[in-house]
């Protein structure tokens, strides 16, 4: 038997669920703690957030929390070859992007052509000293990682604290720890985490690790005569070519999962053979619907739900 809760958090929805349901009402309370901090180190939509008030041209010293978040980020940027570039803050902020997205104005003018991300390598992070050197010109936007970071802190933490199995989803962004449920843990996967439906679309089961789903098909608006999203590439500082509305991974963290969809989503067509290349199962659906599999994700229990 497992018991869940849900609560806004992150401009987005928190999800727990346990496997001791006299368990679920600490788990809540830890997770909302847990939230509230990273929002406060991490966001930039706050002035006030730590992230915001770091001096660009000095070492600063920074909490162990917004740390870790920017450690996982700049390894996320390496790992992709500057796929996944938490450098983007500027180019994200031109296309519309710039405060939480309830927010932000359905449409508008036309941006500025793109710049390309000045570049993950260009921040200094020095662990013995726990500060951060952030150059002059640099917008930092953790976006595609800080959810799934705070999605496998949480769970970790939570299992290990409670003794039970947990699965933490913010925003689709799913990790679990501990002791799965009889069968795993089954998650239907849709273009929209708060209105996947099960008749419709496909359910897999994990025992570890996480999930994420990343998709160009919410959080969209228009600039000028043309709409954009919030999933930009590095290289341009435009939103990618249109080939894949949602790219699913699997993968043995949140964070490696994604990083990995949304690095789908910037490669376009050479995102199979990548994700197959780091064995990493995957589900990417086509702008025109067109389902394709990469890496083993399993298709015959989608095939059957």
């Amino acid at each position: 038997m497992t018991a869940t809760t849900s609560f806004g958090a992150l401009g987005t929805t928190a999800q727990v669920v346990v496997t001791e349901p006299e368990q679920l009402g600490r788990a809540a309370g830890v997770l909302r703690t847990r939230l509230a901090e990273l929002d406060a180190a991490c966001s930039r939509f706050r002035a006030d957030s730590e992230i915001s008030r770091l001096d660009e041209g000095s070492y600063m010293p920074v909490s162990s929390l917004l740390f870790d978040a920017l450690e996982v980020a700049l390894r996320a940027a390496e790992r992709t070859d500057g796929l996944v570039d938490p450098t983007v803050g500027h180019a994200v902020r031109d296309l519309g992007y710039d405060r939480d997205f309830a927010q932000v104005e359905a449409d508008g003018p036309a941006p500025a052509p793109g710049t390309p991300a000045p570049g993950w390598w260009r921040i200094l992070l020095d662990p013995a000293t726990r500060r951060v050197l952030l150059p002059r010109g640099v917008g930092l936007d953790l976006g595609a990682t800080a959810k799934a970071f705070a999605a496998d802190r949480a769970a970790t933490a939570l299992a290990r604290t409670l003794g039970c199995g947990v699965l933490v989803s913010l925003g689709g962004d799913i990790a679990v720890s501990g002791q799965p449920p009889a069968g795993g843990w089954r998650i239907t996967v849709g273009e929209d985490h708060a209105t996947a439906d099960p008749a419709r679309d496909p359910t897999i089961a994990i025992d570890a690790g996480g999930l994420a789903t990343s998709s160009t098909t919410r959080r969209r608006w228009r600039r000028g005569e043309r709409e954009v999203h919030h999933i930009v590439d590095p290289r341009t500082g435009d939103v990618p070519a249109a080939v894949w509305r949602t790219v699913s991974v699997a993968a043995h963290s949140c964070v490696t999962a994604n990083t990995a969809s949304t690095a789908a989503i910037v490669l376009g067509e050479r995102a199979p053979d990548w994700l197959a290349a780091r064995r990493l199962p995957a589900r990417l659906v086509r702008v025109d619907g067109t389902v394709r599999h990469a890496a083993g994700w399993p298709s015959d229990v989608e095939s059957a739900a």
